[in-house]
């Protein structure tokens, strides 16, 4: 168990529907991390950007990039966290995979499908929320979209980290703000937002706004501008324990259980 966790968040353009040329670049950012970091954090479907082109980039979990992921985890001795197109009995799914220095690979499915561009006819939502044991930090684990629905995050489970990975353009950027931020309070839990940005292959801008809540949320990471850029802080446990033995705002939540 680790009392501090070093993490990397980056914050990068995508090369639109070229998992290749992504894992290039990656490989550059991931390079430049420093020693000792125990998390890197990339933007939701960082191999291809938010695409609906499944058919034509998806891959399997026996492919390029997941082994790539393995690899890059292992020779940097650093957890690899980021989502890409799944295809899997059939279906396609927007999935993050938490990759361990180990090998070992935690999967969640993005539950809620952006409608608005049609995600929904093409990709299967998920149907389970995942709490991932790193290093002794219970981690959540969830997908852009997902910001929008608190009742799936609420913190029932006394998790430390909640994080979501994103394609969040830059039109509706003030609402990808203050949700990081409420999800932080309500939750008492650090909050992760990582962005991309540039713009994609159908025209969508993205600025990035990639950030970190603590629990009171306090930002205490933020890039704010609109370029690529890598960001490493150190996450405290003391800091979790001390405000909610002390506010006890989570010992008043609401009992309730989720029907899907």
């Amino acid at each position: 168990m680790q009392d501090q966790l070093k993490i990397a968040i980056i914050q990068a353009d995508l090369v639109w529907e070229n998992p290749e040329q992504n894992r290039i670049n990656f490989t550059e950012k991931i390079m430049q991390v420093p020693m000792g970091t125990d998390m890197i954090v990339l933007p939701e479907m960082f191999t291809t950007g938010f695409t609906m082109n499944a058919e034509s980039v998806a891959e399997t979990m026996q492919g390029e990039t997941v082994a790539w992921l393995k690899a890059m985890a292992k020779n940097s001795n650093i957890a690899l966290v980021g989502s890409l197109i799944i295809s899997e009995h059939n279906k396609y799914y927007n999935r993050l995979l938490f990759v361990e220095p180990s090998g070992l690979i935690s999967t969640y499915d993005k539950r809620h499908t952006f409608t608005l561009v049609g995600e929904d006819k093409v990709f299967t939502a998920g149907t389970e929320k995942i709490m991932i044991n790193y290093k002794g930090w219970k981690i959540c684990p969830l997908i852009c979209y997902d910001l929008r629905f608190p009742v799936w995050a609420r913190n029932t489970e006394d998790y430390d980290i909640l994080m979501y990975v994103a394609n969040w353009p830059k039109p509706r950027i003030s609402a990808w703000d203050a949700l990081l931020k409420a999800r932080a309070i309500e939750n008492m839990a650090y909050c992760i937002g990582v962005n991309r940005v540039g713009i994609d292959g159908v025209n969508a801008e993205y600025n990035g706004h990639s950030a970190v809540y603590d629990v009171l949320g306090n930002c205490i990471a933020s890039i704010t501008s609109s370029k690529e850029q890598t960001e490493v802080l150190t996450l405290e446990k003391k800091h979790i324990s001390a405000y909610r033995n002390k506010l006890k705002f989570l010992d008043d939540k609401d009992a309730f259980n989720l029907i899907i």
